[in-house]
């Protein structure tokens, strides 16, 4: 039964874990509080993870946060959570990790002689401005970090909150140094709320976009995921209105379900769609080789069969008609620089 305010609607088992918990038989969901959520310190000593897949358009990122409180079902992030002991459902969106010495740690890292400067994305897994970085503005000290070492950057997101450091990225773009690319799934704003639960309306990432073009910081729209039978269809009318908006690159990457992340999103078509679930899921068998899932370099990012080359030409009339262009504008490191001095890190205090 879905909850109001969630994507997902239990915690299905961790993979890793040999000892399962399951509810009693004469439990009842709808006499249980709604699951709040928990920030939990995460010291970890370094900021920067790295990546080698072709299929990822950077090799360094930053991620301030692990698990994310917009809940999208979809997010093919939610079985990371597995690695520290959690579910890759209701845990994901309600047990979010703070790494409190993020900008502290971003600022040791990048004065080391070892750092070879280079695009940093920010949200390469989960994203950087979900609902606690309003009060606790990691992101916005990274990115003052990075502002510092003019180190260029690439920023995605689905929050609307990323208008609050246009100071910050409109300083960056001035060095051709940095960009946004907001993330559209539709621009239903019935569906967002099921599908995206605590991410902003499509109404307010379009005007997220106006914000940042205004700004002359280059922004880009990402539709992401395309969900066959579901949001598909919207893939031109949300690029004609990131357009319109101001967006001037586009990407899209059809729906990928890594590892138990297919059960998930069944449950969730079966508790919000169940009219259409088997419709859904037939077709994202259609573009993964008769799976959920497939984890091959050089598909999975784009699927393989007609849909996928149907959605491929889809995007690209799309993107010719608008006049966008698939590529985001090559950043630069031209102005990067150490400053004189880089105070030692210190340990926070985890204010909650």
């Amino acid at each position: 039964m879905p909850i109001r305010g969630r994507g997902a609607a239990g915690n299905p088992a961790n993979r890793f874990e040999h000892v399962v918990r399951e509810r009693d038989v004469d439990y009842d969901p709808e006499a249980e509080p709604a699951p709040r959520t928990q920030f939990l310190a995460d010291h970890t000593r370094t900021i920067i993870a790295y990546n080698d897949s072709p299929d990822i358009g950077f090799q360094a990122s930053v991620n301030p946060y692990r698990g994310c409180e917009h809940g999208c079902i979809y997010c093919y992030a939610r079985p990371t959570h597995e690695y520290l002991g959690f579910s890759a459902g209701l845990d994901f969106e309600t047990k979010i990790m703070v790494k409190e010495n993020a900008p502290e740690w971003l600022r040791q890292e990048l004065a080391a002689p070892r750092w070879k400067p280079q695009v940093i994305a920010m949200s390469g897994v989960t994203d950087c401005y979900q609902p606690v970085e309003r009060k606790l503005k990691l992101t916005r000290r990274c990115l003052a970090v990075l502002a510092e070492f003019r180190n260029p950057v690439c920023v995605i997101t689905k929050n609307f909150l990323v208008t609050r450091d246009i100071d910050l990225l409109g300083e960056l773009a001035q060095c051709e140094a940095a960009m946004v690319f907001i993330s559209v799934t539709t621009l239903d704003g019935a569906l967002t709320p099921k599908l995206e639960p605590r991410a902003s309306l499509p109404g307010r990432r379009l005007a997220a976009i106006a914000a940042l073009a205004r700004a002359n910081v280059p922004v880009g729209v990402l539709v992401a995921p395309v969900i066959p039978a579901l949001t598909d269809h919207e893939l031109p009318a949300i690029i004609a209105a990131a357009a319109e908006a101001g967006a001037k690159y586009a990407g899209y990457v059809p729906l990928r379900l890594p590892f138990g992340l297919g059960k998930l999103f069944e449950q969730w078509l079966t508790g919000h769609f169940p009219e259409r679930a088997d419709k859904v899921l037939n077709q994202v068998r259609g573009l993964r080789g008769g799976a959920l899932n497939d984890p091959r370099y050089g598909t999975r990012m784009r699927g393989e069969g007609i849909l996928a080359d149907h959605l491929a030409k889809l995007f690209a009339v799309a993107c010719r008609k608008a006049g966008m262009a698939v590529r985001g504008p090559a950043l630069s490191v031209g102005a990067f620089r150490v400053p004189a001095s880089t105070p030692e890190p210190r340990q926070r205090r985890f204010p909650f």
